[in-house]
């Protein structure tokens, strides 16, 4: 691996919003990644010097909800295990703060379903199925 640092602090909303775009994860307004990035309730970043090379947060209620959110690497450093780096990071804080029967849950993209499996996540279908509505994308306002 190179030499990347771990850290646990939320990236700043211009390398958020850039580590977004070019490992092709949907877009984001500045203004949405300024007000949620400090609400995090977990956030670890990967950096090789001062680029941001990868990042994931922990959001929710703290106590009864959880929710894994922006798990992304930079393509150029993609499959050397950074996912999997991540996804521990995020482990370990889940493991030692989500209460008996707190629930976590993700969106997961295919194929990284693969990864989070690794970790224990399963499918909520047929049981449940995730749904979501994004602002701006249905005409209502």
């Amino acid at each position: 691996m190179d030499q990347i640092s771990i850290e646990h602090i939320p990236p700043t909303a211009a390398e958020y919003l850039a580590l977004r775009q070019i490992a092709g994860l949907s877009a984001m307004s500045k203004e949405g990644a300024e007000i949620g990035l400090p609400n995090s309730l977990f956030a670890v970043c990967l950096r090789n010097g001062d680029a941001l090379v990868g990042m994931g947060r922990v959001i929710g209620d703290g106590g009864c909800f959880f929710q894994v959110v922006d798990i992304a690497v930079h393509p150029d450093v993609q499959g050397r295990g950074y996912g999997k780096l991540i996804m521990s990071e995020i482990m370990k804080y889940l493991r030692e703060h989500v209460p008996a029967r707190g629930l976590v849950s993700l969106l997961a993209d295919v194929p990284a379903d693969r990864l989070y499996s690794q970790f224990g996540f399963t499918y909520t279908s047929p049981k449940s199925e995730g749904m979501w509505w994004r602002q701006g994308e249905d005409g209502l306002k």
